[in-house]
């Protein structure tokens, strides 16, 4: 499209100002450092805070229009798709197999504590200093980085190791500070003796995990960015076979007595053994990369105190993150234990909060990293040449895309959630009582856009270099999420449990967003203006048109008796139709009410199918 053409189309459109300048260059599909900021995720890492190595990266990103950025965004969004979907295969057959009372929240506990384990020790480091040290050592160095590298990979290695060993010989403490304290009552001693055992044996992820980031942030940094996004794909593989195993050698079991020494080994070490190859599968392509390891003790003078000073808060926002983590984790667990005592044979705890939140988390996954991350480049470099009011012109042009697609998810998921969660979750033992994980995955629902929103926003400080205010707005974030799990979750059942922690996990993000938004106009100007605030009204029009159209669909399937919810069969049946029928009722209102993303989508898509 010519400028000419562009100028009178935005002209027209008062919801698209004209773009900030374009600046001259290209770099394929966004620079290393933003790739990390994917793999940093929830934490909140953000290893652009180096402003020299910002300035290095950033300068050679291209400008990306809405359509630009699908386009530049194909393969990370591919990589993750796939390893979601085999993550729900995961999902279903974690139900099937041990189904969702305090066995299953156990190993789940057991299972999930090493990835928060290793970005409390750890992740944060990795994310905050590898990426803009990579890259300037490869761009000064005369080996191209290669010594340096070979420092990096040999210290990072050495403290997980020395922390994985630590954490394993602190096994009890650990448990005690993750688990509910009714697990230590007498009544659940071997409940409790499976869990120190899992605990043993899931808790050396923690260094596997530091070794698929440090060898996967080389790779970034040299501009090998697939095998990083496609190696989890390995790891949900091997946990899907150790499962199927589980349940032709053991069966289907749902129980709260602890697991058998078999068990526990087939569980934990063959979760263990999927985190080892996800790291494994990386190391071919170190070689194709033209990096060839030799372990290098000489660390004096490697040049890391300035980026991990300026890392300072953002490791602060993780110790944050890790301790609502703690508070919300020991409160899904109690699930499973009030049921065992109550006899209850629904809860929904640890298992069901955090396969709910998985689902939910798939377009955030898919959508937002993808897109935010093709775009921080240019925020980067817009901020450092001091022009303020072209990077709000840019977040809002990314969150208007990104909104347009994460908003009617949402929505459906909302509808959708009693068939998707049959579907995710009616397997071997939880066949018929998927009631608790339907219920969660709709709470779930309005966090969709909240957490995305509050990710892009906060990519708005990082541009700006400033890792503390969002430190701040952490703070409050987590203390809203922290008093509202305690308050909602005081006085209900134990199938309730979940569902109330993820409305407050919810609430807590609405704060954030809200808060964030706040903070960051003042700094650039409105974000929220009447533009935004236009797209908004239109926007939720044509959400609750195809919100309003799954629901009729809903009704008469139910109403007729068309398909059975409860059945795997109808959910399909009802899941496809509902969906497609909103999705085409949703893009029917978007065009009449004229939204232009919406349409830049529908476009890249026919193209890309055409070609």
């Amino acid at each position: 499209m010519s400028k000419h053409r562009r100028s009178r189309r935005e002209a027209r459109d008062p919801d698209h100002p004209p773009a900030a300048p374009e600046p001259t260059g290209g770099a394929p599909l966004g620079s290393a450092a933003e790739r990390a900021a994917s793999v940093a995720g929830e934490s909140g890492a953000d290893p652009t805070s180096d402003p020299a190595a910002v300035n290095e990266v950033v300068a050679e990103a291209e400008r990306r229009t809405s359509t630009g950025l699908l386009s530049a965004s194909v393969l990370m969004a591919a990589g993750t798709v796939v390893s979601r979907l085999t993550g729900f295969v995961r999902a279903s057959l974690i139900f099937a197999a041990i189904g969702s009372s305090l066995n299953a929240d156990i190993f789940t506990g057991a299972n999930t504590i090493p990835n928060a384990l290793y970005i409390l020790v750890a992740g944060g480091i990795f994310n905050v200093v590898l990426v803009p040290q990579l890259v300037r050592a490869m761009r000064n160095d005369a080996d191209g980085g290669d010594a340096y590298a070979q420092r990096i990979v040999t210290l990072g290695l050495s403290v997980l190791l020395v922390a994985t060993v630590v954490l394993v010989i602190a096994t009890p403490l650990l448990t005690r500070i993750v688990f509910d304290p009714m697990l230590f009552e007498p009544q659940h001693a071997a409940a409790l003796e499976s869990a120190y055992t899992l605990m043993r044996y899931c808790l050396p992820q923690i260094f596997f995990y530091g070794a698929f980031v440090l060898v996967g942030q080389i790779l970034n940094s040299r501009g090998r960015f697939g095998p990083m996004m496609w190696a989890p794909i390995a790891n949900n593989l091997i946990s899907c076979a150790i499962l199927v195993t589980y349940i032709a050698v053991y069966g289907s079991s749902d129980g709260s007595d602890g697991f058998t020494s078999g068990e526990e080994a087939l569980l934990g070490l063959g979760s263990t053994l999927g985190i080892a190859v996800q790291a494994l599968v990386l190391v071919p392509y170190l070689r194709a990369a033209g990096f060839h390891y030799r372990p290098r003790f000489d660390w004096r003078g490697v040049g890391l105190g300035h980026t991990l000073r300026l890392g300072a808060w953002t490791l602060g926002f993780i110790l944050v993150n890790q301790a609502t983590y703690v508070v919300v984790n020991r409160i899904a667990s109690s699930a499973g234990l009030r049921a065992a005592e109550a006899g209850i044979d629904d809860p929904a705890g640890t298992t069901v909060y955090a396969n709910a939140f998985l689902i939910t988390q798939v377009p955030h996954g898919v959508i937002t990293v993808s897109l935010v991350t093709a775009t921080m480049p240019l925020l980067s470099r817009l901020a450092a040449q001091g022009r303020r009011q072209d990077v709000r012109a840019e977040l809002q042009r990314t969150m208007r895309l990104v909104l347009a697609l994460v908003a009617p998810v949402a929505v459906a998921v909302l509808a959708l959630s009693t068939p998707l969660g049959v579907l995710i979750g009616s397997w071997g033992e939880m066949t018929g009582e998927t009631g608790p994980l339907g219920n969660t995955i709709a709470a779930f629902a309005p966090a969709i856009v909240l957490f995305s929103l509050q990710y892009m926003t906060l990519r708005g400080f990082y541009a700006l270099e400033d890792t503390r205010t969002p430190f701040f707005i952490q703070i409050v974030l987590a203390t809203t999420n922290i008093v509202l799990a305690i308050t909602l979750t005081a006085s209900v059942s134990p199938s309730q449990i979940a569902p109330a922690l993820a409305l407050a996990y919810g609430a807590a993000y609405l704060v954030g967003s809200a808060t964030s938004l706040i903070v960051l106009s003042t700094r650039v100007g409105p974000v929220v203006d009447w533009r935004v605030a236009g797209y908004a009204v239109r926007l939720t029009t044509a959400c609750m048109v195809a919100g309003a159209a799954m629901l009729v669909v809903l009704v008469v399937f139910n109403t007729r008796g068309v398909a059975d919810v409860e059945s795997k069969a109808g959910a399909l049946v009802i899941f496809a139709s509902a969906g497609l029928i909103g999705a085409v009722s949703y893009l029917a209102a978007a065009w009449l009410l004229r939204l232009r993303e919406v349409q830049d989508v529908v476009r890249t898509v026919l193209r890309r199918s055409a070609s």
